[in-house]
């Protein structure tokens, strides 16, 4: 799900590796648009999603089209990156508590037109994917139960 047209997001330097939250922006009333669909995620769920969305695409060898399962997967290992043990909790303050919320913002971004979407892309690619209390708490290396 490639971000399609560069008006409506701000990207860093295209030498850049790595993306951060920070450096992806909106173009002027967007996220607002988009919280307005979707009221219960936090803006910064939004552009935590792309930011994971650029690592996928950068961490391919070819772009592509990625599919709901690979940006969920991105996801989870950006939260872990980024917030360790806290990833769970950052991310349901941003309103996302499974893998189908993830699915939410996607297509609510695709209603705005900050991404695009193959014809066989549905909401259900994102159904179930991983339990957020496995992949986030129980999987961390100090979250084991011996």
């Amino acid at each position: 799900m490639p971000v399609q047209v560069r008006e409506r997001v701000a990207h860093p330097r295209e030498d850049d590796k790595f993306w951060s939250m920070t450096d992806l922006r909106f173009a002027e009333g967007i996220l607002e648009r988009l919280m307005e669909r979707t009221p219960r995620f936090h803006g910064k769920a939004y552009l935590f999603l792309l930011t994971a969305l650029h690592a996928v695409l950068d961490s391919l060898e070819v772009r592509r089209h990625i599919s709901g399962e690979e940006l969920a997967e991105g996801v989870r290992r950006l939260a872990l990156q980024h917030y360790g043990p806290m990833a769970r909790t950052v991310l349901a303050h941003w309103g996302i508590h499974s893998t189908e919320d993830l699915g939410e913002i996607v297509f609510a971004m695709v209603e705005c037109g900050i991404l695009e979407k193959q014809e066989e892309d549905r909401m259900e690619d994102f159904r179930a994917l991983f339990d957020f209390e496995e992949a986030f708490e129980l999987d961390y290396p100090w979250g084991r139960r011996f």
